[in-house]
């Protein structure tokens, strides 16, 4: 796993820049969110006191999407980006509802932060940062948290099971940032495929991989909820 202060993401500029720019050059990302939402609606809402953790909550986004429809007791959004809690707490203000702790996942697994146990918790687009030994004691971090009956959901890159599948799922990465309205940036974001796969701090895991991970860990009703590509939205229930 690579030392958070030295990855990109402890550059605000970079961190800046995701911000600005996620809905160009991730595929359906608004979809998966909606989803993710979806299953919140129908596994957890009927729960007034439920806890939420959001692991690399990155600018607040779901949690925002969240609330606008659903009243749990109590947030807590986790990211170790000074930028990106900044923005996380610009977007969503000053709440006694609503806590923010900075810290990344070295920071989880060494001291496991916190005091109560969670009804769902929810990361995306951080784990993949992981090697798999990582994934997988971040994951049984995760099973512990969880309340009985708590979910968990993950929106996440997954290493297709083949290149011949890669490059065509690439490919879809490539049309989605073609087809996106503002071309002016969508030009420049081409790369951002190829990026992906040069970069050494994406360690993706199959899908399969992680599905038996979460099964082999005590997670029950796991399953892949939602797939575009290599983004897929995923978990499972204690």
């Amino acid at each position: 796993m690579a030392q958070f202060e030295k990855s990109r993401w402890a550059d605000n500029g970079f961190s800046r820049n995701y911000r600005d720019e996620a809905d160009i050059y991730l595929p359906q990302r608004r979809h998966f969110i909606e989803m993710a939402l979806s299953f919140y609606g129908h596994f957890i809402a009927a729960n007034r006191a439920a806890r939420i953790l959001d692991l690399g909550c990155g600018d607040g986004l779901f949690i925002q999407q969240l609330l606008q429809s659903q009243a749990p007791a109590e947030v807590t959004l986790v990211d170790g980006s000074e930028a990106m809690l900044a923005a996380a707490k610009a977007r969503l203000g000053e709440r006694a509802d609503i806590r923010f702790i900075r810290a990344n996942f070295q920071d989880l697994l060494r001291h496991e932060p916190f005091p109560c146990n969670f009804d769902f918790v929810y990361s995306s687009l951080a784990v993949h940062h992981l090697a798999t030994a990582e994934k997988k004691e971040l994951y049984a971090s995760i099973y512990r948290h969880l309340a009985s009956g708590g979910c968990f959901v993950h929106y996440d890159v997954v290493l297709p099971c083949s290149d011949r599948l890669e490059k065509w799922y690439l490919s879809l990465w490539r049309q989605w940032i073609r087809e996106q309205p503002d071309m002016g940036k969508g030009e420049k974001l081409l790369t951002i495929p190829e990026q992906y796969k040069g970069n050494q701090d994406n360690m993706p895991d199959s899908l399969e991989v992680q599905l038996a991970m979460l099964k082999q860990i005590g997670f029950q009703h796991v399953d892949c909820y939602y797939k575009y590509g290599i983004f897929a939205l995923f978990g499972g229930s204690r």
